[in-house]
């Protein structure tokens, strides 16, 4: 069964193709918030690079978030018009579970942090299993000196991975020391989207496109500023 994963939940716009035989081609490409030009010009290539007709499809991937509202809109919209039709399946993944699985041989807790701007992160806890990784906590957003403290609280060695590690390290570093996993994992990847997909796939643990939903876990930006002028003209 082929997967074609779409990860857009972030800065960096990410496409790849698996399936029985691993990722048979990828696409990563950083280029600030201009995800609607680059998405589908990075679906054509990665299919080219693969020799694989989009008719191949039998599901589609996404990064559910969360992550950047726009780019998270811009990815589910995308996945959900090529699922419907191709009249295939969908499977959902956390941002944070991709940032996690490429650390899945590491040895300690690992923390997957993601820029939320606005001076928030949104972050987990994970561990490392057979075979992959497995999320100990909820994934929650809050300020640099929430995410000290439930290090902190944690008491273990942890290693910090995503954009918004690398963004706030030295806060991080000076409240609690840790180590932090290189800038090229920094962002959610197509990669292991569809390696975890593959897994879910195989006990069709699938759903309809409709039924997809993204993980929200504030409020998007427009909704929060109009909230704010509305409370400041009362």
């Amino acid at each position: 069964m082929l997967i074609l994963g779409i990860e857009t939940a972030t800065q960096q716009v990410s496409v790849a193709i698996g399936g029985h035989e691993g990722v048979l081609s990828v696409f990563e490409l950083s280029r600030g918030r201009r995800h609607a030009e680059t998405l589908a010009p990075a679906i054509e290539f990665v299919c080219r690079q693969a020799g694989i007709e989009m008719t191949e499809f039998g599901v589609v991937a996404v990064d559910i978030g969360p992550g950047l509202f726009t780019g998270m809109r811009v990815g589910l919209s995308a996945g959900k018009a090529i699922a419907q039709a191709l009249r295939v399946p969908m499977i959902g993944i956390s941002s944070l579970d991709l940032l996690a699985f490429p650390l899945r041989h590491a040895d300690r807790t690992v923390a997957a942090v993601i820029d939320a701007r606005k001076g928030e992160l949104f972050y987990a806890f994970y561990r490392t299993v057979p075979g992959g990784m497995q999320r100990i906590t909820d994934a929650r957003v809050g300020s640099i000196d929430d995410l000290v403290g439930d290090l902190m609280a944690r008491g273990q060695t942890i290693v910090c991975v995503g954009d918004g590690a690398l963004r706030y390290r030295d806060e991080i570093s000076s409240g609690f020391r840790c180590d932090f996993a290189e800038q090229f994992l920094s962002h959610p990847s197509a990669a292991p989207l569809v390696q975890l997909a593959h897994a879910k796939a195989l006990r069709e643990e699938w759903v309809n496109p409709w039924e997809i939903q993204p993980m929200y876990l504030r409020a998007p930006d427009a909704q929060i500023n109009w909230s704010t002028r509305a409370g400041g003209a009362q």
